[in-house]
């Protein structure tokens, strides 16, 4: 009891009703004494009696109505000039006895593990994705493949053809995956489901060099964001025309891009490193010039700084697709109490 009281008083009210399921005015409710016991209302004047009941059910329960909705029924019954109740009360009687249900077969989705994917340093984890080019021909496509490291964020294998098809995707996986030295068991290779990326053909590459496979889950999006935020910027990027003349034409923009975007693109989520220094690893003397112009910075103007000492930014440790949601220390606390007596501070 005393440990559930400091508890409260550390943390507040708040925390502890919201862990429970319950709101303020419950809590402070029930500390002022147990809750008077509630009558039963009366039933109303303008419901229906027990014999008006059992006429509606009979009704509904006769051969002639029996498969009939209560919508019909009332219709149907008012063109024979007789009333018994509204479509509504019908459909109160009903559930009352239990005969409102889904009749339909209505699709039943199972539910699916969310991928949660971690790297802690390039060539551990890989995102693809393909991406459609308009041509200036109506209904005539190019197909981009790209294959990013999700730590770096170094495109580690391109490719614009002007089919999709799982062929092509295996023959830019296999090339990508003996370019970088990458040994078996390393890699996982994630993707949507689209057909290439669930196909006999990839798979049996991926058992072939001993790569891992992931996938998003049905008709979720965002778990591939990584391959969906690179899609974009290239999308948005200047050099992107609005249609391309042909499959030299993208491979020319392909050849000025790709090599911008691993070298010269300064990443937000990489403490504006580029992919290249990420992936190579010399971002970390990149961080230490930073750090040396900022403190030179500093001695010089150091009231010009006004929280302090400035610092550059790291890198993140780890990358996720998909992080394990993470509980606040208030969470753990209240949950290291959970089997003590706060129920009985809330009824006090």
């Amino acid at each position: 009891m005393v440990a559930a009281v400091e508890i409260i008083d550390d943390v507040g009210v708040q925390p502890v009703v919201e862990s429970l399921g319950l709101s303020r005015a419950t809590f402070y409710r029930r500390r002022q004494g147990p809750l008077p016991v509630r009558q039963p209302s009366p039933p109303p004047a303008r419901a229906l009696g027990a014999d008006e009941r059992s006429e509606v059910l009979e009704v509904l329960h006769s051969d002639e109505y029996l498969d009939t909705s209560p919508a019909e029924v009332y219709s149907d019954l008012l063109s024979q000039g007789k009333y018994v109740c509204s479509i509504r009360t019908m459909y109160r009687v009903l559930e009352s006895v239990n005969e409102v249900h889904e009749r339909r077969n209505r699709a039943k989705r199972p539910v699916y593990q969310k991928p949660e994917l971690v790297a802690t340093a390039p060539n551990q984890v890989w995102s693809w994705d393909i991406s459609k080019l308009r041509t200036g021909k109506p209904f005539s496509y190019l197909f981009l493949y790209v294959i990013l490291d999700i730590f770096s964020r170094y495109v580690v294998g391109w490719m614009i053809a002007e089919h999709e098809n799982s062929n092509l995707a295996t023959l830019l996986i296999e090339e990508t995956y003996k370019r970088h030295g990458v040994e078996p068991d390393q890699l996982i290779l994630h993707a949507d489901n689209g057909p290439q990326m669930v196909s006999g053909t990839t798979a049996q590459l991926c058992a072939k060099l001993g790569i891992m496979r992931s996938h998003n889950r049905p008709y979720v999006s965002n778990d591939n964001p990584f391959s969906e935020s690179h899609f974009a910027t290239a999308k948005q990027h200047h050099l992107f025309p609005k249609a391309f003349g042909g499959l030299e034409d993208g491979l020319s923009w392909g050849r000025q891009f790709f090599p911008w975007y691993n070298e010269k693109h300064s990443h937000s989520g990489l403490a504006y490193l580029t992919p290249h220094q990420v992936h190579t690893g010399t971002h970390v003397d990149v961080l230490e010039k930073r750090q040396a112009a900022l403190d030179a910075a500093y001695a010089r103007n150091p009231e010009r700084f006004v929280k302090g000492a400035p610092k550059t930014g790291k890198l993140p440790e780890a990358v996720w697709i998909n992080p394990p949601e993470e509980k606040k220390e208030k969470e753990l606390l209240l949950e290291l109490t959970a089997n003590s007596k706060k129920m009985e501070v809330i009824a006090q």
